[in-house]
């Protein structure tokens, strides 16, 4: 939109854009449907498959499985002032961390996987809060 709003893009390109983003969003909706996960269970199986090379450590369905059991605890261990609070975000890290090594996750993907599901459950508590 910045590009726009400096005249570097037309209204054309804009729209072709928006139309684009919409079309993966609905693409995304659809995969989530199919896997039968949730908006915010989706989210976090997309924080834990970000590097593709997890797909091959594991099935779909026990990714599916991870994410359900890592969406429940996050939900079950989150508190108000988790964001402000530097020892209650340290407790969802380890978490977090826990949960992927019971389930065997690459150790080399790991930090990345915890930073990201970090990442999305503050804009889980955001858009909550909104």
């Amino acid at each position: 939109m910045n590009a726009y709003y400096n005249g570097l893009i037309t209204n054309e390109e804009v729209i072709k854009e928006l139309l684009e983003t919409a079309a993966q969003i609905a693409a995304l909706h659809k995969q989530g449907e199919t896997l039968g996960l949730t908006e915010e269970e989706m989210a976090f199986y997309d924080a834990l498959t970000k590097p593709e090379a997890i797909k091959d450590f594991y099935s779909n369905d026990e990714l599916v499985a991870l994410t359900r059991e890592l969406t429940e605890q996050l939900r079950k261990n989150r508190t108000i002032d988790w964001q402000q609070k530097e020892s209650a975000r340290a407790s969802m890290r380890v978490m977090v961390k826990r949960l992927l090594k019971r389930h065997k996750y690459p150790p080399e993907g790991m930090e990345d996987a915890i930073n990201t599901v970090m990442s999305q459950c503050e804009m889980w508590t955001d858009m909550e809060i909104a």
